[in-house]
């Protein structure tokens, strides 16, 4: 790794370059390679992870929104400069390189970008078929949790709608440089055959994001916005907290509004 502390880390980036050989190979590892023959690594910094994606049978493209990372990239893996897109992974139109074909996503994410970067996937969930990547081990712990849990919350609910979520292995600070100040986490998010709701979607990303916006709150109350009917309001689902609920259970209850509304 003599060539691992050529790009400075930037705070502002959120920059914790992962220096672990086995960690990285582990990580391109998590790609089942089924149902796509595109990947698209987020933030590859120095490439220590692209190197073992270029090994597989896939098409890498890489996002990296440093300039510095980008041409050290371009110097180091010359196969790879032409799918080096430099841009702002949360601005950037993928479709303007996948159209409309489907790929996988997968990083060593930054921190500060790590739960956008997961809402962006919800946006392409009809083309991503699988998403793996380290996060925070606290918000790979939320994204993974079920309904009971204090962390389980809206990135909880609106991930498991549609992938099946696996917390696959935690990572040490050690590995990075430089070490961030809490432990990493490596998830895995494999969509689900049946991952179209059998509800209204944009009102079930709604309520979901409306219901823990107040969480301590009884759905009665956080969810008045949609002016429930007397009716509605005596269902006993309405005595509950957000965290009370159960992916299917916010899938029905988005249904009881709907039918509310009509």
């Amino acid at each position: 790794m003599a060539n691992q502390h050529h790009v400075k880390a930037k705070k502002h980036l959120g920059q914790h370059f992962l220096k672990d050989e086995n960690v990285a190979r582990k990580i391109a590892d998590t790609l089942t390679l089924k149902g796509y023959k595109n990947v698209l690594e987020i933030g590859p910094g120095m490439g220590v992870l692209t190197k073992y994606l270029l090994e597989k049978d896939v098409t890498t493209y890489v996002i990296e929104i440093d300039g510095e990372s980008v041409e050290y990239l371009k110097n180091h893996y010359l196969t790879l400069s032409p799918r080096i897109i430099e841009q702002d992974v949360l601005k950037f139109d993928l479709n303007l390189i996948f159209k409309n074909r489907p790929f996988a996503i997968i990083g060593n994410f930054p921190y500060n970008i790590s739960s956008q970067i997961v809402f962006k996937l919800l946006d392409f969930r009809k083309q991503v078929p699988e998403f793996t990547g380290m996060f925070q081990k606290e918000v790979a712990q939320r994204i993974c949790s079920n309904e009971g849990s204090k962390v389980y919350g809206i990135l909880s609910v609106l991930t498991q709608a549609f992938y099946h979520a696996e917390y696959v292995f935690t990572v040490p600070p050690t590995v990075f440089h430089p070490p961030p100040k809490v432990d990493s986490g490596v998830l895995r998010l494999i969509r689900k055959k049946d991952f179209v709701l059998p509800c209204d979607e944009g009102l079930f990303f709604k309520v979901v994001k409306t219901a823990f916006g107040q969480r301590r709150k009884t759905l009665r109350n956080s969810l008045k916005t949609f002016n429930l009917s007397d009716n509605l309001k005596a269902n006993s689902i309405f005595g509950k907290r957000p965290e009370q609920l159960s992916v299917q259970a916010f899938i029905e209850l988005t249904e009881l509004l709907n039918q509310d509304k009509g």
